[in-house]
């Protein structure tokens, strides 16, 4: 190993032209001038801008998400749609994602990260620009069910890419800002989306996908999508620029190839390997967060927002002012303490929120529907939503950064979704990536579809069940999901997927 080492040490360094460097036994490194070190830097340039272009992604998923809840009346009103004609232009994102969570796996695996985005944007762009300039309500759909398509992929692809280009000591720190990025695009949508015309909204929205067409050329791909093609010299060149021209990144492409190799030689990565004995603990646990945590009613919270102020009897206006506000420093909060708790934790408290939250509300109807505590009733509402929210932004996704970590590269689930990407290997990722997103988008659906209509049959009652679901997913939590901080992708999926059967 240790000549290995040596040899893919000093192959970098002669291909890079770095003749002031040399490998050093005794220094157990790369040497420079002086005899140190030249180390692995945790942040350069352009890792900040692989993931300021992942931000833009996930901020262009929340806007997706926020648009129907400011727009609801105003829509409703200029085309004449009903309930539920506006249900199913809310709803019909969950199904253009789940489209794009069937292939969302696949796709990225087949062309790699980089292509997959230039896809998505054009997607991107392209939905909202047919919900800009709608001639008929039929457009309104089709420009939702692309952008539903691009968030089905996105979701699974922003977290996956960071995840796989990004340091064990900073990985969570910087998945989470996608998360904290999805809470701005759909704060954005709530504050400005109560003071502009729903086309000027959806004009707005076409940014975060202009930006990505200037930053998608200067930026890397995956290291580890590439050493699972094959591409060595490319994987090499990939990790030098994301951790510095002068670094020692021997150890780490050492690794990422012998990984890699290990898991060729056992499983082709088809989609029956998903389903072997050593991956159904991983694979139950994070379909079963991503369920839960859609049954206790997100897109309900997300889709419906401003009319559920309403029907609280609170200012629309104000009610999504404040939720972004909440969102946007709850989710600040959790991008700077969680690789100092921990995923784990932060999951448990985040659903613990939304258990009680989501209660909360439903005493707050229940206690308008027979006219008891007129006055708090609202108040009550109100603290509940924005608990709700908060919570979600807390630890939504971490999830997906569990596959990520344990399959190595798989929302809206995005602190779910970091936690995914750690539980599975590189040669099912994909595989479990589509499963996984396909499941969670599905249930979405049908809470973003029935949830108006079932406000009808009990407010009161949808909220209890919301909390009900938000408790079984705590459960899910306390009992299954283990902790994944401070450890490098195959260290987590070598300690849960044991390589015999």
């Amino acid at each position: 190993m240790e000549q290995q080492r040596k040899e893919a040490t000093e192959r970098l360094l002669s291909t890079q032209g770095h003749d002031n460097l040399f490998y050093s036994e005794e220094n157990d490194g790369v040497g420079v001038g002086d005899g140190g070190l030249v180390a692995v830097s945790n942040f350069t340039s352009i890792l900040g801008l692989s993931i300021f272009m992942a931000a833009c992604i996930t901020f262009g998923f929340g806007c997706a998400i926020g648009y129907s809840s400011p727009t609801q009346s105003s829509i409703m009103e200029d085309w004449g749609l009903s309930v539920a004609e506006f249900s199913l232009f809310g709803s019909i994102l969950s199904i253009g994602s789940l489209i794009g969570a069937a292939i969302s796996g696949k796709i990225t695996d087949l062309f790699g990260r980089k292509l997959t985005m230039w896809i998505l944007n054009l997607f991107y762009i392209g939905g909202w620009l047919a919900i800009a300039f709608t001639k008929a309500p039929w457009l309104l759909n089709l420009g939702r069910i692309s952008l539903g398509f691009t968030n089905g992929i996105s979701g699974y692809l922003a977290p996956i890419y960071i995840a796989e280009i990004t340091t064990k000591n900073v990985r969570g720190r910087f998945t989470t800002i996608l998360q904290l990025m999805v809470g701005w695009g759909a704060s954005f949508m709530y504050v400005v989306g109560s003071f502009v015309h729903w086309r000027t909204l959806a004009l707005l929205a076409t940014i975060p996908g202009l930006l990505q067409v200037l930053l998608i050329f200067f930026i890397p791909e995956s290291p580890r999508w590439l050493a699972k093609v094959g591409r060595e010299k490319e994987l090499e060149a990939a990790l030098l620029c994301l951790r510095g021209d002068k670094a020692d990144i021997s150890d780490e492409a050492i690794e990422i190839k012998n990984h890699v190799e290990s898991l060729k030689s056992s499983s082709r990565g088809g989609i029956v390997d998903i389903f072997q004995k050593k991956y159904v603990r991983p694979l139950l646990t994070v379909v079963g967060m991503m369920v839960l945590t859609n049954l206790g009613g997100i897109n309900a919270f997300a889709y419906y927002s401003g009319a559920i102020f309403v029907s609280a009897g609170i200012s629309s206006m104000v009610g999504l002012i404040t939720l972004a506000a909440t969102q946007t420093v709850v989710g600040i909060l959790g991008t700077t303490i969680i690789d100092k708790l921990g995923r784990r934790p932060l999951l448990l408290v985040s659903s613990a929120g939304l258990c009680f939250s989501s209660f909360l509300t439903g005493v707050s109807f229940f206690l308008k529907d027979f006219n008891w505590w007129d006055q708090g009733s609202p108040i009550l509402a109100f603290i509940g939503l924005l608990m709700y929210m908060g919570s979600y932004a807390l630890g939504g996704g971490l999830p997906w950064l569990l596959v990520s970590e344990v399959c190595k590269l798989f929302s809206p689930m995005l602190l779910q979704l970091f936690m995914f990407l750690q539980l599975f290997p590189i040669n099912v990722k994909g595989s479990a990536g589509s499963i996984c997103n396909f499941m969670g988008n599905s249930t979405g659906w049908v809470v973003g579809y029935y949830f108006n209509l079932l406000t009808e049959w009990s407010s009161a009652g949808i909220f209890f069940t919301f909390s009900a679901f938000c408790c079984a997913n705590f459960i899910l939590i306390a009992t299954m999901v283990p902790e994944t901080k401070g450890r490098t992708l195959e260290e987590i999926q070598a300690s849960i997927t044991p390589s015999s059967d």
